[in-house]
């Protein structure tokens, strides 16, 4: 297993783990539902939503690597920067400097 010792040196890894274009839209589509599920929980001030947030998140994109990437996903391995090499990639794709 490999060990990253900062963000920066893990983000080329988890990059590459997410090369299949559907596995992409599958992350890019759970991570817009987990921000939807928020602004509808704090809209309805009702915390009960806010399961659903994680179901969304890694249903969608564990979807995506079982059946498109053929991987296990990166968060098995590395849950911290797996998170965040997440929102870095939705956000990366909104600006159009990633490809989806």
């Amino acid at each position: 297993m490999t060990e990253f010792t900062s963000f920066r040196q893990f983000y080329p890894f988890y990059l590459n783990e997410h090369r299949h274009p559907a596995c992409r839209r599958l992350h890019f589509a759970g991570s817009t539902l987990v921000l939807l599920v928020i602004v509808v929980a704090i809209a309805t001030r009702d915390a009960r939503w806010l399961w659903l947030a994680p179901l969304a998140g890694y249903g969608f994109a564990w979807v995506g690597h079982f059946a498109f990437e053929k991987n296990r996903p990166a968060t098995f391995r590395h849950p911290l920067y797996s998170l965040a090499g997440d929102w870095v990639m939705y956000w990366q794709i909104l600006r159009r400097r990633q490809r989806m």
